[in-house]
Order: structure tokens, then sequence, then C-alpha cells
């Protein structure tokens, strides 16, 4: 069965090494077809940073399909930041920033959503929105089509408005007319399960958001510590979203939250 592991933020540079062990463990005792990596993969863009992220995701032992987040261009070397903004992230996880991956049940979309003009918030074009929907429109009847951005298309609380994808509500609207049954994002370290036609009622068809929180950082938040979440085929038409969280109890993985979907 097709079984999707998507992590997000992972902060390379504020790393927590135990919560590292804990996700391989959970990688090896799942085995993913693929890895998700939605962003945010380093704190400062630094060549050890992703050299450190590269390895430890080489260790979950599946394919990667990985977009830059905000966090992955240099802040502070400014002549980087304007002429070569992606140096280091193409140099550990290839030459594009909008990977797309054909697996027998899931066809997986990359949108790179950040800017180098945008220290923090996210863009997507109608362009970019468009490509991806007309891609994943090929899709066979019966595969899961998903896209990847790193900052949130939607949020589950007013309060985080302020960190919304631009263009993600016209973007969203497009990806369901194509077909399009998941979103997986990061970027607030907030993890949710979102049906988007509850935010969006003019939605074509259902559409699910699936927020993961930082997956082995210490910049976790009050209200959530690290966690990933797993997309598994049941069989049939049959998928569920899965969010785990690291508990200190057990120093490991639990699941915590399963939400059943089908692909219509």
């Amino acid at each position: 069965m097709t079984l999707l592991l998507h992590l997000s933020d992972t902060h390379f540079g504020t790393e927590r090494p135990e919560v590292m062990e804990a996700l391989v463990r959970l990688a090896r005792s799942q085995r993913p077809t693929a890895v998700i990596a939605s962003g945010d993969i380093t704190q400062r863009a630094r060549r050890s940073q992703f050299a450190a992220a590269r390895r430890f995701i080489d260790r979950l032992g599946a394919p990667a399909i990985v977009i830059p987040g905000n966090h992955d261009i240099p802040l502070f070397n400014l002549p980087l930041r304007l002429l070569a903004p992606y140096a280091g992230f193409r140099r550990n996880f290839g030459p594009t920033l909008e990977p797309r991956q054909m697996f027998d049940r899931a066809w997986i979309a990359g949108v790179n959503t950040t800017r180098r003009w945008r220290h923090k918030h996210g863009e997507i074009s109608a362009e970019q929105a468009d490509s991806a929907g007309r891609w994943l429109e090929g899709a066979p009847e019966g595969v899961l089509r998903v896209v990847v951005t790193h900052q949130p298309v939607a949020v589950s609380r007013q309060r985080d408005s302020v960190d919304l994808l631009r263009g993600g509500r016209q973007a969203a609207l497009r990806w369901a007319a194509a077909g399009v049954h998941l979103v997986l994002g990061g970027h607030i370290h907030l993890p949710y399960f979102l049906p988007l036609k509850r935010v969006w009622p003019e939605m074509t068809r259902p559409v699910w958001l699936a927020q993961a929180g930082t997956g082995v950082s210490r910049r976790t938040r009050p209200e959530a510590g690290n966690s990933v979440n797993l997309v598994r085929h049941l069989g049939r038409q049959g998928w569920q979203l899965e969010r785990w969280d690291h508990l200190q109890s057990t120093r490991n993985f639990e699941s915590c939250s399963v939400v059943p979907f089908d692909v219509q």
C-alpha cells in the first residue's frame, strides 16, 4: 500500500537529535513510499545545515520530494540572496524548486511559494497554480493528487491569517477544478487537518489541507510539539490522514489523530 510521510520545518541548525532518531525509527517501522518535506529545511540556509538535512532525509529510506521554505533563502548574506538565493538548496536537493513525482497510487506536485524579496510571507502566481493543476489533471482516475506548498493556503484560526499564502485561495480553487484531493503545507509549526470546502463553499469538489508541525526542531509552539503526518492508502479509493506527535513520555512518535477520506 502507498504511504506518504509528510514532514515540515525541520530547521536544521535547531534540530533535536533525540527527535530525529525517533523519526528514523518511525520511518523504518512504517516504510513510507515517499518522504515529502514542505520547506524550511534549514534555519539559516547554511551549507552545513543543508548537508545535515540531506543526510537525515536520506536516512528515512524513501524517495524524497522537497521544496524550499523562506528559511532556505539566505537572510543575512544579501549578495547571495539576490544573485543565487537557492544555491544551497539546489546543491543538496537538485536543480528543480518545484519537483513532481508519480507513484502507482499518488501523483505529487511541489510548488515553490518563496520569493527572494520576501523575508517570511509566501506567494503563488496564477501561472504556478495552473501549471501544477494541468499536470495533475493528467493523473489516472483513482490516483491521489497532491500539491505541496510551504505557507498554508488556509488557517484553522483567525490569528494565524497573517501567515496565509498570498494567492492561496485562487490556487486552491484551481486545484479543486483539476481534481486535487490533498494540499500539504507547513510554515506555522501548527498541525491540523482542514476540509477546504468549509473555508470556501464554492469549491467544486472536496479538498483536504494537511498542515504539519515542526518535524525535528526545538522551535516548537507552546500548543504544539514536534509532529509529522502520514497519508495512508487503505485500498481501492480509501485513504486516511494521520497525525503523529513526538511524546516525551515514550520518546517516540505516536499516532494521535486519524481522518479518513476518499479519492473521488
